[in-house]
């Protein structure tokens, strides 16, 4: 996600970094290698040129401090016009109604089905809601089938009338049934065509009418770029819809639907799909996505993702293990599966500042723990417990039984040993009262 764009913004800087000042000359030559570099990532060209136009005029009017240098000036000012451009902070999706209804918008193959049952485990796990999907793309029955499927992984009921044509009546009794059954929040999955169409217009705009929802979120494939905007546009006439999902963000996409939607049609991007599982998405925070696409990572999503798999007490547990250098490889085998509850591994490792450049070529996936994990379950229990035992004949049998070589054995025991050293320090007095100190620096 961005990685061409992040690496043409970064050659663009490098054209006034070393500069000792900003002057017309620098910045046109920076500004025309990023307009170059937007447009590259297929944002709308208006967009792009009122883009680098504000962050010229911004960034000749600041005065360079002795303590920033001209090239992290024009970092800066192009970070914030991109969170700006992209809707400056994150737009909260409105649940409020007995029940909220969620009505889905967007053309065949835009993923809208997959989104309506993400956003139904989005509502029940983080929101503490009571979902139900519905099912009103009738001229398609695999998506009914589909939806079907996906509410039963999520164990979120799904509602449909079999043989009925009119979405309309099926939505209205879906209302009706989530009174009666206590559901909270209605999410309604419509139909699609290959291309926008009158009767297609026609019934979301009819599914409006009758449903008056809480919110019409349009969901549009963000790999399609440019034309992704130009059909927003159509959708929002039509419409007037309160939000975009982006889908596919994790694909190869050049990021100019992100860039250029909100400047477009003038709603927020609300959410961001990320992959293939069910909790594969994302709030979309547009100051974070700023930081990511010109390399500073996005350390507070990491954060929050951590914090959403770790628990509290299993936490204060293993800290008093650090403590006192009890830290086993059973731990270490437990901290390697929440890490892989938490999402893709490159990019997890790609949130971390300074980090995702580094890795943008590498083959990091969850696979990539596999031989790790099996060097760890062919293990004892008492192996496991006291790593210390782990001495030459026992090494090769561990390599042997998990399939590896004696090196990748002896190179995770001795990482292992490495980190827990690192841990153990981190845990005295003494970092801890660094730890503080930053923090209390940086406020």
């Amino acid at each position: 996600m961005f990685e061409n764009l992040s690496d043409k913004l970064e050659r663009a800087f490098k054209l006034v970094k070393g500069k000792g000042k900003i002057t017309e000359i620098n910045v046109a030559e920076t500004l025309k290698e990023v307009r170059r570099a937007l447009l590259e990532a297929d944002v709308n060209y208006k967009v792009a040129k009122q883009f680098t136009d504000t962050v010229k005029e911004k960034a000749l009017g600041q005065q360079v401090l002795t303590a920033v240098s001209p090239g992290q000036l024009m970092v800066k000012v192009v970070r914030d016009e991109l969170a700006l451009l992209m809707g400056s902070s994150a737009s909260e999706v409105n649940l409020q109604g007995q029940p909220a209804v969620l009505l889905m918008a967007g053309l065949q193959g835009s993923g809208k089905t997959t989104l309506s049952a993400k956003l139904a485990n989005y509502v029940k796990q983080k929101k503490g809601r009571n979902p139900l999907l519905v099912a009103c793309d009738v001229y398609r029955p695999a998506a009914i089938d589909q939806l079907k499927t996906l509410g039963e992984q999520l164990e979120v009921e799904v509602y449909s009338e079999e043989g009925v044509k009119d979405p309309v009546a099926i939505a209205r009794h879906a209302v009706d049934h989530a009174k009666k059954q206590g559901c909270q929040v209605v999410i309604v999955d419509t139909a699609g065509r290959l291309a926008i169409d009158e009767e297609m217009m026609h019934e979301i705009s009819a599914l409006k009418g009758a449903l008056q929802p809480t919110e019409i979120l349009f969901v549009v494939d963000a790999m399609t770029g440019q034309d992704a905007v130009n059909t927003a546009s159509v959708f929002n006439e039509k419409l007037d819809f309160d939000g975009v999902v982006l889908t596919k963000m994790d694909g190869d996409t050049r990021g100019g639907a992100a860039l250029s939607i909100k400047a477009v049609v003038n709603k927020p991007i609300k959410f961001i799909g990320t992959g293939e599982k069910p909790d594969a998405l994302d709030v979309f925070h547009p100051e974070r996505m700023a930081d990511r696409i010109l390399g500073m990572g996005d350390i507070v999503s990491l954060v929050e993702k951590a914090q959403e798999q770790i628990d509290e007490k299993e936490a204060a547990a293993l800290q008093k293990k650090i403590a006192k250098n009890k830290f086993d490889f059973n731990d270490f085998l437990s901290q390697l599966q929440q890490i892989k509850k938490m999402g893709n591994i490159k990019d997890l490792v790609g949130m971390i500042p300074g980090v995702g450049k580094q890795i943008k070529d590498m083959d990091i996936d969850n696979d990539s723990f596999k031989g790790i994990e099996a060097i760890i379950r062919s293990m004892t229990p008492e192996e496991r417990n006291n790593p210390s035992l782990l001495a030459g004949n026992r090494r090769k049998r561990l390599a042997s039984g998990s399939g590896t070589d004696i090196q990748q054995v002896n190179k995770l025991i001795k990482q292992f040993e490495d980190m827990r050293k690192m841990m153990k320090s981190f845990s005295s007095g003494k970092a801890q009262r660094m730890m503080q100190q930053m923090q209390r620096t940086r406020r």
